[in-house]
């Protein structure tokens, strides 16, 4: 009897030691700096006026030879 709760007890707490792990990469971490550029680039982005898009010219098909049957 000892011995399954002290099974339970390690299962347990192994279960629980693997819930501290983070989900993220050590690579990953907070950039004030970044994070203050990017939001400056996406405030100017959205404060520009809209211009209107170049007018494509336009292109005639290209003609294709049509395959003769044998």
């Amino acid at each position: 009897m000892r011995r399954f709760s002290m099974i339970g007890f390690a299962l347990a707490v192994l279960c629980g030691a693997s819930t501290l792990a983070e989900a993220r990469p050590p690579t990953v971490m907070n950039s004030p700096g970044y994070d203050r550029r990017l939001q400056e680039s996406r405030s100017q982005l959205g404060s520009s006026p809209a211009t209107a898009p170049a007018d494509a010219p336009v292109v005639k098909p290209k003609r294709s030879k049509k395959k003769q049957p044998n």
